[in-house]
Parts: structure tokens; C-alpha cells; sequence
């Protein structure tokens, strides 16, 4: 494949809470659900490109991600999948979808933030991933973003395979797409049926209307347990029957046949040999448990991003307080300012970046890492001080509007959420180190068209030596290769992306 395979569409957050059920509620006559645990998984768009990243491809999500928890969470639970996100802006709440399970049987389904927002103008790079892709996937789920004029002009112009998986509330495809692939349901609600038609005539008469309509170079129906049926430009249909039995959870099915049949599409299969391959992988996907066993570390609750207020940081700690912050903020026109690092042992080089960082905009939000991160990044001496009192300390500077808590080794993921105008990073202006065309964050920033600079801070000051001052074992504190003497908070190197820089 020349280019990665662009998945472009609305991404949900998915949630399965399973439970027991031994009771009824004294007030109602409905059961009462006891939960024992909780999974969160992209859903939507977000579901089709972690299918296409498993099977080893390099994989772009352009999705409307929407300044809330939700929003976060989905951040990164995408990036532990390996998808590149490239956010677009999006008005209102993250929808999401939680089931309410016991036994393996679905109780209830609960709906929340089910009013479409309206999602933000796509920056140059995202229209130039578009063009430099091996295969584009438009996941539609009828909130949005397959509407936005910009994408959908740059999906008319691109020449990769072009693949439509519509929704009824969604827009027509873009005329020559080279695949759609509604599912049965979906057919009945964009083509009238006609009474007493068969099934296959049904699933026949809609694909080659829809391929009409819209220009299609082929459509293929997806028919559940029995396969797809793919409608060319001949009047003859392709029935691909599924390899064998398929009987178990089909949610998610749908997203990996379009998946797969776009992957196929990027490394130069046909049209019919893509829709058989994923015809088989769906069929595989639902007779090996379905999303449950696809996505078995898909994200228990409480993971990567912290969704709640750490320790007693009150209320500019915690990803609740960035989104309100980012709300305010944003719908006055203002400049979002980020920065991060460990601030293991707060010193007067930190401060003064941080001065420095706020100047740049109308708030400066710090992403801390984890205590987690940092051990990972730095030894498991560090941190010296833990990951709520090192928020708290922060969040008491009068420069810092708000403080979120990062688990990854880089903050990539906390990035895409946020999407700040500005990343600050400490660096020496006379050497040229921290130049922004260097650090790990400049490329991400790209994606919604954000700034990476570099401010100077204070020579002399080390977090390394202050440790090493006060008696603590220094060998874990630093950079292989990089003397602890030589510590400052600076530009950080691959190393140590989103941390102090340890050379």
C-alpha cells in the first residue's frame, strides 16, 4: 500500500456493562442490574479503523471528536489501537451507546448525547491524507461529519478505491465511489420495496438502484448469516455466501465487512475478490464472539485518560474541568494553550516556562504524566511525588488554568482531545534545541493545523540533580546514554516525549 487507509466518519463511545441480575427494584417491577465490570470501545468510525489497525495496517481516522469525558476517553482508546486520529472539532456532547448486560443477553440500551453536533472545518493536512491515501472508508452513522463540504469535495477528487458504508440519516455517496455496502434494513429504507418481492429480489432491486442514485461502481448488501450480494454494472448480482455457520453477537459486523473490504481495495484486489474476503472475516468476526473476543483489551473503565478529579485538586484538575475550561474558552474565540511534562519535583524552571507558556494565549492547560508514565519512562524510583499532589501543585500556580493526567508515554493522545492552538515545550533558543520541526508533538499538532514553539527556561535548574541532592538513588532517573548532571527542562527527546528532557 502507497499511503494509509483513511477511515473518515462519526466515532462513538460504546460501552458494555455486565451484571448480574438476582433481584427486582422495590419501587418498579424491573429487574436491578449489579454491575461487575465495564468495557468502553471506539464505536461507529472509530470501530471500522481499530478493525483495519489489527490487521497490521497504518490507519487515519478523521472523526469529530467533542471537548467532553467522552471525548477523551475515545481519544485514547484509539490511540492504544494504533489509529492516528486527525480531530475535527465537534459542537455538543459524545454519543454514546451503553448496554446494560447479563448473561451475555442485552437488557437495556442507553442513549446519551443522541442530538448530532455540528462537526468543524477539516485543517490542509487532513484534505492532504485524503489525497495520499491507499483506500478511503466513509463510516457513515448518520451525525455529520459525511455531510462536512470539504470532505466530501476532497472524497469526489480522490483516486484511491473509495468505499461508502451509508446510514439512512446520512448524505448520498459521493458520486463513483468504487463500493457501498448497505446492509439489508438500510436497502428498504433508501429504495422502495415492492410487495411480495423476494428476498433476494429485494436486496437486488435496491443495490442497483442505489448504484444509479448514486453512481456506484458496485453495491454489495450485506445479508447477515447468508453473506452479501454484490451488484455490478451487468444485470446479473454476485451472491457470496459466508464459508459456514455464523450464528453469535453481530455488532461491529457490518464496520469489519467494510474494513476488510477496504483493506482488500488497498492492496489492488478486486471488487468481488474484496467483498468474498470480507464476507469471510465478518463471518469469522460473529463465530469467534464478536466485538467481546475482536477487542479483549478494548479498555476497561478508568483507563488511559482520567476522566475525574485527582485528590482534592478541585475544580481545575481532572479531564471534567479541561472541558468545561476548553468550552469557555473556545466560544470566546480564545487561543488554547497546552504544555506538559512529569514536574517531578516542581522548581523554578518549571515555573517559568509555565509563566512564559500562559502568555501565548487565553489559558494554559498542563498535561501531567502518570505515575505510571513516568515510571515507565524515567525508573520505578520515579516519580518522587505522586501524580495528585504533583496536579495539585500545579493547579495552585496562578499561570495554569487547568491540569489533565496522561497514562501514556507520550501525549498524543491527551493532544488529539484537546487540540490545542499552541503546544509549549521549555528549549534553548542559542543551541537551536527544541526546534519544533524536531519534536514528536509537531507532527500531531499538524493534524488540526495547532503550533508547536519553544519557549527558553532557566539554566541550572534539574529535577535529576535536586533528587540526587537530596540522597535519592539517581541511576533510574535518566536517559540511557544521558548524564544526570546535565538535566534540564527543555524540548523533550524521543526518549522522553512529553517529559522533562534528561541528557
Amino acid at each position: 500500500m502507497r499511503g494509509p487507509v483513511v477511515v473518515i466518519g462519526d466515532t462513538l463511545l460504546d460501552r458494555d456493562v455486565e451484571g448480574v441480575v438476582n433481584r427486582l427494584c422495590p419501587d418498579s417491577p424491573v429487574p436491578v442490574l449489579d454491575e461487575t465490570s465495564a468495557i468502553d470501545r471506539p464505536g461507529g468510525a472509530g470501530l471500522a479503523a481499530v478493525f483495519a489497525a489489527a490487521q497490521g495496517a497504518e490507519v487515519v481516522l478523521v472523526t469529530a471528536l467533542a471537548d467532553d469525558a467522552g471525548g477523551a476517553r475515545l481519544s485514547s482508546l484509539l490511540a492504544a489501537a494504533g489509529v492516528q486520529v486527525y480531530p475535527l472539532a465537534l459542537a455538543g456532547a459524545t454519543p454514546e451507546k451503553i448496554r446494560l448486560r447479563a448473561r451475555g443477553r442485552v437488557l437495556l440500551r442507553h442513549d446519551r448525547g443522541v442530538a448530532p453536533g455540528e462537526p468543524g472545518q477539516p485543517s490542509d493536512e487532513v484534505l492532504r491524507v485524503i489525497g495520499a491515501a491507499s483506500a478511503v472508508l466513509v463510516s457513515d452513522y448518520g451525525r455529520g461529519v459525511a455531510r462536512q463540504p470539504a470532505l466530501r469535495a476532497a472524497l469526489a477528487a480522490t483516486r484511491a478505491p473509495l468505499v461508502w458504508d451509508p446510514h439512512p440519516r446520512g448524505p448520498a455517496a459521493v458520486p463513483g465511489v468504487h463500493l457501498a455496502t448497505p446492509n439489508e434494513s438500510e436497502v428498504r429504507e433508501l429504495v422502495p420495496t415492492l410487495p411480495g418481492a423476494s428476498r433476494l429480489a429485494t436486496a437486488s432491486r435496491g443495490a442497483q438502484g442505489l448504484r444509479r442514485r448514486w453512481r456506484a461502481g458496485a453495491v454489495a448488501v450485506t445479508l447477515g448469516g447468508d453473506g452479501a450480494l454484490l451488484c455490478h454494472a451487468g444485470s446479473t448480482p454476485l451472491v457470496v455466501p459466508t464459508p459456514g455457520s455464523a450464528e453469535g453477537d453481530t455488532c461491529g459486523a457490518g464496520d469489519r465487512f467494510a474494513a476488510a473490504a477496504s483493506l482488500a481495495l488497498a492492496q489492488g484486489a478486486l471488487v468481488s475478490e474484496a467483498v468474498q474476503a470480507a464476507v469471510a472475516e465478518a463471518s469469522a468476526y460473529v463465530a469467534g464472539g464478536g466485538v467481546a473476543a475482536a477487542l479483549p483489551q478494548s479498555g476497561a473503565r478508568g483507563g488511559p485518560v482520567s476522566t475525574g478529579v485527582v485528590g482534592s485538586g478541585g475544580d481545575r484538575v481532572g479531564v471534567g474541568a479541561v472541558a468545561t475550561l476548553l468550552a469557555d474558552v473556545r466560544a470566546s474565540g480564545g487561543t488554547v494553550v497546552a504544555t506538559g511534562g512529569c514536574f517531578d519535583l516542581l522548581h523554578a524552571g518549571h515555573v517559568a516556562t509555565l509563566q512564559a507558556a500562559r502568555q501565548l494565549g487565553d489559558c494554559l492547560i498542563v498535561c501531567v504524566n502518570s505515575d505510571a508514565s513516568v515510571a515507565g519512562l524515567k525508573g520505578p524510583e520515579r516519580p518522587v511525588m505522586s501524580e495528585g499532589d504533583r496536579s495539585r501543585l500545579l493547579a495552585a500556580l496562578s499561570c495554569v488554568d487547568a491540569v489533565m493526567i496522561f497514562d501514556e508515554s507520550t501525549p498524543d493522545a491527551a493532544l488529539s482531545w484537546l487540540r490545542p492552538d499552541i503546544w509549549v515545550k521549555g528549549g534553548d533558543y542559542a543551541t537551536g534545541g527544541g526546534d519544533a520541526a524536531t519534536l514528536p508533538e509537531a507532527e500531531v499538532l499538524r493534524r488540526w493545523g495547532g503550533h508547536t514553539v519553544v519557549v527558553p527556561y532557566l539554566d541550572g535548574r534539574s529535577t535529576t540533580d535536586m533528587i540526587a541532592r537530596s540522597g535519592h538513588a539517581t541511576g533510574a532517573c535518566c536517559t540511557v546514554g544521558q548524564p544526570a548532571e546535565q538535566d534540564r527542562f527543555s524540548a523533550p527527546s524521543s526518549a522522553t516525549p512529553g517529559g522533562e528532557r534528561t541528557r
